[in-house]
């Protein structure tokens, strides 16, 4: 049996009634126990969290006023995963984007031969506690876990470069595990169509995920060594030791900053911009950093608090990730996403 049409209390045949029928109470509790899985769905097709907010309360909108069409040939999960498609294609169709190129750097640059070349502006992280309740219990049979290689920032941004049908269609197929026959009843597609645009997706996102992605670790949960040197980097930024930080970056490492264009290819680049923030007559105060997790990898969020101020203000969120015992890549993000996270805007 396949994942959409797996049984659980959402073909409660009373319930979806009920929901029919108008009846608001039942038609939440119906909707509610997927909220959160048809999230992270949104979010995959779009790479945008605040976007994929938007997208689940549209699709929940869409479902309710639609709910009459709801004819139980598939499951009620299922029917609401195909509202959500919709809903992200439609946005698409709407906003067309795509990831732009990035700025040249010298060839001589270690860290040029392995970046992904281009840079998504609306990519925004993850809050890894918006991940939990998608483990499957008894209580939400349907649900399932959400695993690192497919929630990570780099499998997020190699996937907006694929066009939004084929981009569903390797969400359903290859990350849901929908069979082609599920698959091309959703996208209104035949079976054939649905294999050939799989097959075009998977080669365009080779293309674009980093070189040594398939050596990463697939674990769901901070390792002891990605803790580790989670815990050193904290320290040393908080004593803005250079000399320690260098120490946790790989030579060919590289941090970008979206929707800025700005990155820094190779540790020396991303010393020299951190130093000018933490040290010398420029630099912006005391630092403090608080540990988070974003697209199950670590991350820590940045507070500054400028000469003669009492309290650390919020700069920006660091996701990282972790190679060998070093610091491979650094994304940051604004504080905006703080909130989110449910990180505070200040600390005394």
């Amino acid at each position: 049996m396949s994942p959409a049409e797996r049984p659980g209390r959402a073909d409660d045949g009373a319930a979806v009634a009920a929901a029919q029928a108008g009846d608001e109470a039942a038609f939440a509790g119906l909707v509610e126990r997927h909220q959160r899985e048809l999230q992270v769905h949104c979010y995959r097709m779009l790479g945008s969290f605040e976007d994929a907010e938007d997208m689940v309360q549209e699709t929940l909108l869409r479902a309710w006023r639609n709910r009459a069409s709801f004819q139980g040939r598939s499951t009620f999960r299922a029917w609401l995963y195909r509202i959500a498609t919709n809903a992200c294609l439609d946005f698409l169709d709407r906003h067309p984007r795509r990831p732009r190129k990035r700025q040249p750097v010298p060839a001589s640059n270690p860290a040029a031969a392995l970046a992904p070349m281009t840079e998504v502006p609306w990519l925004q992280p993850y809050p890894d506690q918006l991940l939990e309740p998608i483990a499957p219990s008894d209580a939400e049979p349907d649900a399932a876990v959400v695993a690192k290689e497919t929630i990570e920032l780099a499998f997020l941004a190699a996937m907006q470069h694929l066009p939004p049908r084929q981009r569903a269609a390797l969400i359903l197929r290859d990350v849901l595990g929908w069979s082609a026959r599920e698959t091309a009843t959703l996208l209104d597609l035949s079976v054939p169509a649905v294999k050939s645009a799989l097959q075009r997706a998977r080669s365009t996102l080779k293309e674009h995920l980093p070189q040594r992605r398939l050596d990463w670790s697939p674990s769901e949960s901070p390792t002891a060594e990605e803790r580790a040197v989670l815990q050193r980097f904290m320290a040393a930024s908080e004593r803005a030791d250079m000399t320690a930080l260098a120490a946790l970056i790989r030579e060919d490492a590289w941090q970008t900053m979206p929707p800025h264009r700005e990155w820094f290819p190779g540790r020396e680049a991303m010393l020299t911009m951190w130093a000018q923030a933490m040290t010398g007559p420029e630099a912006w105060g005391d630092w403090r950093l608080v540990a988070t997790r974003a697209n199950r990898q670590p991350a820590v969020a940045n507070y500054f608090r400028p000469p003669g101020d009492s309290a650390y203000q919020a700069s920006n969120l660091d996701v990282l990730r972790i190679e060998d015992g070093l610091i491979a890549e650094i994304i940051t993000f604004s504080a905006d996403l703080f909130p989110a996270f449910d990180l505070p805007s200040t600390l005394s």
